[in-house]
């Protein structure tokens, strides 16, 4: 994996999604005029389901329990946000023959790293033929989902991110179709550990992104 430092943002505070895709939407425009480098942003949001363009309406939650369904423009499916999870954006501009799937892998493998120095031993997986996308990584021994991944360009600059539970709720999960996998069984590094620390999973996230 080639060396990509980022600068990193950080807010400790939940951070309204709409409010969020303003402020990315803005870093990414300074990034394709050249006004900004590749940047990771390190965040948290209150409650909200995000649902992709392929999202299907039997994968929506019962709006019954009051969590906000918000369209997005990543790839993906539907996902979950919430307290108790890390979100990260990435602002990187592509490489003149780097794809967005490529540097989503290699997203996948630096979390992959991340998690690994936690004590969680986790992978990623390749999509067989016909199946749903299996972006994300899973824990290794109990085969669980632990982060999403959704992702775009736009003028070779990428946005949107990835999301680890760390020790948030993981009901709102059970509500929806996570990822489009009726079966996925979402879990958090708490759940696998048995304790997790936000402040360490930012400082090794952000070591796995080379971002200061």
């Amino acid at each position: 994996m080639r060396a990509r430092p980022l600068t990193l943002i950080q807010d400790e505070q939940l951070v309204d999604y709409d409010k969020a895709m303003e402020r990315m939407s803005d870093l990414v425009g300074q990034r394709q005029q050249e006004e900004r480098p590749d940047t990771l942003w390190l965040l948290s949001h209150p409650s909200v389901y995000t649902a992709a363009r392929r999202t299907l309406p039997e994968h929506l939650p019962d709006p019954s329990h009051g969590i906000p369904v918000v369209e997005t423009g990543r790839g993906g499916q539907l996902t979950y946000h919430g307290p108790g999870q890390l979100v990260g954006y990435l602002i990187v501009k592509l490489g003149e023959t780097e794809g967005i799937v490529d540097y989503v892998r290699e997203v996948e493998l630096r979390l992959v790293e991340a998690l690994g120095k936690l004590g969680l031993p986790a992978e990623r997986r390749d999509t067989p033929p016909g199946s749903e996308l299996l972006t994300g990584v899973w824990t290794a021994e109990t085969r669980r989902k632990v982060v999403s991944i959704g992702m775009r360009q736009s003028r070779g600059v990428t946005s949107h991110g990835f999301a680890i539970n760390v020790d948030g709720d993981l009901t709102p999960w059970n509500w929806a179709v996570a990822c489009g996998m009726p079966d996925v069984d979402m879990t958090s590094v708490k759940r696998e550990l048995g304790a997790a620390s936000m402040d360490e999973v930012r400082k090794v996230v952000a070591e796995a992104f080379e971002a200061s």
